[in-house]
């Protein structure tokens, strides 16, 4: 039975600007490596795969949440242009609860990160969605109490 979310891992063409997007949510970078060879070739099912992998975690979340990712050297990524429309089949989204939505907005806009729309409320809590890395969409969720 599964215990817990451990990690989401995200395929990034440009490392820098996600760790930043990133940072700002309140991921650390502790740990990059390079991920090659047969090994790790049959367990991604990517023939030839050489890529960074980068390991960002956030802070003093308990149990441990990790933000993976991965910049392809070789085989080239495969861009996806319709990730962001939220309609395709398959992955949609990833969230983040916050205590102060509004705060956080504020806080994003001013460091330069798109919000897609207003904060919205939802049953029992107020949603948001951010622009982040390569198109990939990043809600955040203010629980009501």
């Amino acid at each position: 039975m599964v215990k817990h979310f451990d990690h989401v891992t995200i395929v990034v063409t440009d490392v820098d600007r996600a760790k930043r997007f990133f940072a700002l949510l309140g991921f650390q970078d502790v740990m990059s490596a390079v991920i090659s060879g047969e090994q790790f070739s049959r367990y991604m099912r990517v023939a030839g795969i050489e890529a960074e992998h980068h390991t960002m975690v956030l802070t003093n979340s308990v149990p441990r949440l990790e933000v993976q990712l991965l910049k392809f050297r070789h085989p080239d990524a495969i861009p996806n242009p319709k990730l962001a429309t939220l309609r395709e089949v398959g992955f949609n989204h990833v969230c983040f609860a916050v205590d102060d939505i509004e705060a956080e907005v504020a806080r994003l806009r001013a460091n330069g990160i798109e919000t897609l729309n207003e904060v919205m409320d939802f049953h029992d809590r107020k949603l948001v969605f951010l622009s982040g890395p390569d198109g990939v969409t990043v809600e955040l969720a203010q629980w009501r109490e």
